[in-house]
């Protein structure tokens, strides 16, 4: 069975990170492998949480897989704390990332043009060492502009936008896809871009976009943003990716997916803080 090194921290409430990677690629015929970053009494969107922080214990979990010679399929990486975790994911992929091994990286960073709190410079410049190991990376707009200007231009950028006609902004999001794959040579996928209401209709889509070519996929977008969504696109795209999957076909089949447990979070009320209600539709993904 091939493996998927999950590189994430583990929440007890909020369905992100290593809860939802897990039962995704599990599901999808991959055996999920985390190596906890932190483990969490709830996500940090909670009023109150307890962390406990495992940056000093990531090297003794590489030398025990080290030993047991571990050679995993994929690697993906998700929310990282700060820069010095992203030298324990970088010195992994050293360890275990091999000529054939298929890379995601979630670069989480911020979102609506705003940072996470988590956020320095020095992490952002871990995270574009990342960017640059990956086969695929999955930004959001918000962390596309901090991984190509930093912090400073990027908020002078999204400023600009509130500004841009609708066609623009399409165009925009295009350009800035352009960008981060010739940059950093890998295939991107821009997720939760806002589009032009249409008839009525308030539709999501994310860009796939290599050095050549772009593709758009889009739904209806229902309610806000919920806990964890981020966590269960990049799981689906981290499985096909292993499995040879296209990534224009994974990224439909994670859209669909998500958009029938998001559904569901906003007729049954769910806090967004609890993320969405996505179990009884995992076996879509095993198909």
């Amino acid at each position: 069975m091939k493996k998927i090194a999950v590189l994430n921290d583990l929440s007890g409430l909020g369905k992100c990170s290593l809860t939802a990677a897990i039962p995704v690629i599990s599901v999808m015929g991959i055996q999920a492998c985390p190596l906890p970053t932190a483990v969490l009494s709830c996500q940090t969107g909670f009023p109150s949480y307890f962390c406990d922080d495992y940056t000093d214990r990531m090297d003794k979990i590489m030398d025990e897989w080290k030993k047991l010679d571990f050679q995993p399929d994929g690697i993906y990486t998700g929310f990282l704390a700060d820069a010095a975790q992203a030298d324990k994911v970088l010195s992994f992929i050293a360890l275990f990332g091999g000529e054939n091994v298929k890379i995601l990286v979630d670069p989480v960073m911020g979102d609506d043009g705003e940072e996470y709190p988590i956020y320095t410079e020095e992490l952002c410049e871990k995270m574009r060492f990342l960017a640059k190991k990956a086969a695929v990376i999955t930004p959001n707009l918000t962390e596309a502009l901090l991984l190509l200007y930093g912090r400073e231009r990027a908020h002078e950028v999204w400023t600009e936008l509130c500004d841009f006609e609708e066609n623009d902004l399409v165009r925009f999001v295009e350009e800035t896809g352009y960008k981060l794959a010739r940059a950093y040579e890998t295939e991107v996928v821009i997720t939760g871009i806002d589009l032009p209401i249409k008839d009525g209709v308030q539709e999501m889509g994310n860009l796939i976009c290599s050095r050549d070519s772009v593709q758009w996929i889009k739904a209806q977008k229902h309610g806000g943003s919920y806990s964890g969504t981020g966590d269960l696109f990049a799981s689906v795209l981290s499985a096909g990716l292993v499995k040879g999957t296209d990534t224009v076909e994974s990224v439909r089949k994670a859209v669909n997916f998500l958009a029938k447990g998001i559904r569901d979070a906003v007729e049954e009320e769910t806090d967004r803080n609890e993320g969405i209600c996505f179990e009884k539709y995992l076996y879509e993904l095993a198909r």
